[in-house]
């Protein structure tokens, strides 16, 4: 396989888990196959990732959280300045990952591959 080939693949891939996660909160999934299906359930999945975070501020750090998945979704999948976006996807993966591995565990975290597509996504701004 081409690094071309890679590079896209690596993008769209990192993009749709994005966009996926983005479109569960608005209601665009199924019901049965959904996580949080309204904003209002991922908030709270939020509070539960963030248990330092004042409850006023939660609101704020979910839409943060959901406003950077979009962006980098669309900027991947148009490879609009990939390597930032590359990097910028990984450390908010890299993030989550370590949020979800103090609050949750580590099982959930290697479930959803969270890492993987933190890594993934670091792997793509080194092919650039």
């Amino acid at each position: 396989m081409s690094n071309k080939t890679v590079k896209i693949y690596l993008r769209l891939a990192i993009a749709a888990g994005f966009l996926s996660a983005v479109a569960d909160r608005f209601g665009f999934w199924p019901e049965k196959v959904s996580v949080w299906h309204t904003m209002d359930a991922f908030l709270t999945y939020t509070q539960t990732l963030n248990p330092w975070c004042p409850a006023a501020l939660i609101p704020a750090l979910g839409w943060i959280a959901t406003v950077a998945e979009l962006l980098l979704g669309i900027a991947l999948l148009i490879g609009y300045k990939l390597k930032w976006t590359a990097i910028a996807s990984g450390a908010l993966l890299l993030m989550f990952a370590l949020s979800m591995s103090y609050t949750v565990g580590l099982k959930p975290v290697f479930d959803y591959a969270v890492f993987a597509a933190s890594a993934a996504a670091f792997a793509l701004a080194r092919l650039e």
